[in-house]
């Protein structure tokens, strides 16, 4: 077979790869930048997480909906799913009260909200028979120690990037001035 025929079916595959694994990444995405935002922002992410509750919600329902074949089905997982998730934005408005506020600093209340979120799509995953929506949350989970390392040692990432910049000036400035 040739190369030009040999093409359109790796692009067809690969699209087709893309397109069914789209919201995954996304959700991946989504959480990335979050955890950049939490390692780096700390107290500002909590409306960060919220406002990525009904997105995931609604990427297990788009995901969980190609996957049913009756409407009866379809409408059981739409309400199943925005049930979950109601209960997970319930449950981190609750971290906002006062009397709650008063208990945890920011960045618990930053990390907690990610727990929440990390358990909320790991169920919505098993609720709606999607694997890989429970692997979201389940990457979401193991970030929150990574996270919470890396606001506590932020002085000390600091220091070693540093150390290394200039490990790396000097033997650059010995390298130039030598030749």
């Amino acid at each position: 077979m040739s190369d030009a025929a040999e093409r359109p079916g790796e692009r067809g595959g690969l699209w087709a790869w893309l397109w069914r694994d789209l919201p995954y990444a996304a959700m991946l995405a989504f959480a990335l930048g979050g955890l950049v935002l939490a390692s780096f922002r700390g107290a500002g992410t909590y409306y960060y997480w919220m406002a990525m509750a009904p997105v995931y919600g609604l990427i297990a329902i788009a995901t969980g909906w190609r996957r049913l074949d009756t409407g009866n089905e379809r409408l059981q997982l739409a309400l199943t799913q925005v049930l979950h998730w109601f209960g997970i934005l319930a449950a981190m408005w609750l971290m906002f009260l006062p009397q709650v506020r008063g208990i945890e600093n920011d960045n618990a209340t930053s990390l907690s909200l990610l727990i929440l979120l990390a358990l909320g799509t790991f169920l919505a995953g098993v609720h709606a028979r999607v694997w890989r929506v429970c692997i979201v949350g389940a990457f979401l989970a193991v970030a929150v120690p990574a996270v919470a390392w890396i606001q506590e040692s932020v002085i000390l990432l600091l220091v070693v990037v540093l150390l290394v910049a200039v490990v790396v000036l000097g033997f650059w400035w010995l390298r130039h001035r030598g030749g």
